[in-house]
């Protein structure tokens, strides 16, 4: 189909390799030939597009042999368009001018005169064949007569039509005919299947016989051969119970004779760890005396040392103890004479106040005073005689 394009009232028109394009314009023959690509106006133009290239037209259709059997021919025919000017006059290839469609169905139209056409010539060939030989040699005799038939006909190349080739792909009957012939072969095949059958079961027969008859002579070697294994298992039996005995005597005197030898050795070790186990104690009681002497000996003289050291400490601690008391005397009698110095000159109340601050600082805390009506008038009536005097 060609492409075509709008530009302000025209059209452009592009079409394909393969597309022959036939362009006139009122009447006159303006653009002709394949792959064409130019400008025309819609209202003045006339378009045809014939395709150039080989196309494939399949075809089934049904027909009858000469014993009145219904058979089915599918071919194939390929064609194409050698006269695109002839082909545009025959039959309507007339495209839209503003969308390039066929207007027109020429392709059916084709398909429809080459289908009538090859079928004719299928169904005069058949009717002149038998269906075992339709089937045999039909599709070569079809496919001949068909392309005869087409090169032949005289409208094909007065519609500018060319036939490349032509197939015949199947030639099939009904399905209850296509089973029925089957059957003979289907038997055949079956029969020479059950006869193989029948020659390989007879072989497996023969091999099954053939293989007992060595089982047989297998098992008879094999119980031969087991009555002598059992008597070489006898002998081999005696010896190694004539050599178990011989080697348990010699294992038993070895392991005596280890015994012994063990037992002398056991008992030298002894006697050596009792004799180093004595002098060893001996040793260890030396050692021991020696030093409870050294013992003994130290603490005597750390017991003197500590002796001399007390009785120097107990002389220094008397004399710092005589002479703090000296001291002591000394500064008490020194403080008394001073004090006694002090209070010589003070009056006797002044004196008496001072003892009485003494007291009171000396006595034990009181926690209430009760004085008397007789004390209270006492004391009042000295404070009133000193303050006459």
């Amino acid at each position: 189909m060609a492409d075509i394009t709008r530009r302000l009232g025209w059209r452009h028109l592009r079409g394909a390799p393969t597309a022959h394009v036939r362009h006139h314009r009122s009447g006159a023959l303006v653009h002709d030939g394949p792959g064409l690509s130019f400008w025309f106006r819609a209202l003045s133009a006339a378009l045809s597009e014939v395709p150039v290239d080989d196309r494939e037209l399949a075809m089934t259709f049904h027909a009858r042999t000469a014993d009145f059997q219904d058979v089915t021919v599918q071919a194939t025919v390929t064609y194409r368009v050698s006269d695109p000017a002839v082909a545009a006059a025959r039959l309507d290839f007339s495209i839209d001018p503003d969308t390039g469609v066929w207007r027109g169905a020429p392709l059916e139209q084709l398909a429809t005169l080459l289908t009538e056409t090859a079928q004719q010539h299928a169904l005069d060939v058949l009717a002149r064949t038998s269906l075992a030989s339709a089937l045999a040699d039909g599709v070569t005799a079809v496919r001949e007569r068909v392309a005869a038939g087409l090169a032949a006909e005289p409208r094909l190349p007065a519609t500018g039509i060319e036939i490349v080739a032509v197939r015949v792909v199947a030639l099939r009957p009904e399905p209850e005919v296509e089973r029925a012939l089957r059957t003979p072969a289907r038997e055949q095949i079956q029969q020479e299947a059950d006869r193989a059958t029948y020659e390989r079961r007879a072989v497996a027969v023969e091999r099954e016989r053939t293989i007992a008859e060595n089982e047989l002579a297998s098992r008879i070697e094999l119980a031969r051969r087991e009555e002598q294994l059992v008597e070489q298992r006898g002998t081999n039996t005696r010896r190694e119970a004539e050599e178990s005995a011989a080697a348990d005597k010699v294992r038993a005197e070895a392991e005596a004779t280890r015994s012994v030898r063990l037992a002398e050795a056991e008992a030298a070790r002894a006697v050596k760890l009792a004799e180093a186990e004595a002098a060893k104690q001996v040793k260890l009681a030396e050692a021991e005396a020696a030093k409870q002497v050294r013992l003994a000996d130290a603490e005597g003289l750390r017991t003197e040392r500590l002796t001399q050291a007390e009785a120097a400490r107990t002389v220094q601690l008397a004399r710092a103890e005589a002479q703090a008391a000296r001291e002591v005397g000394e500064a008490r009698a020194q403080a008394q004479a001073a004090w006694l110095r002090v209070h010589a000159d003070v009056d006797v109340a002044t004196l008496h106040a001072l003892t009485g601050t003494r007291l009171a600082e000396n006595l034990p805390h009181i926690e209430s005073v009760t004085i008397s009506p007789d004390v209270l008038t006492g004391l009042l009536s000295r404070l009133g005689a000193g303050e006459r005097e």
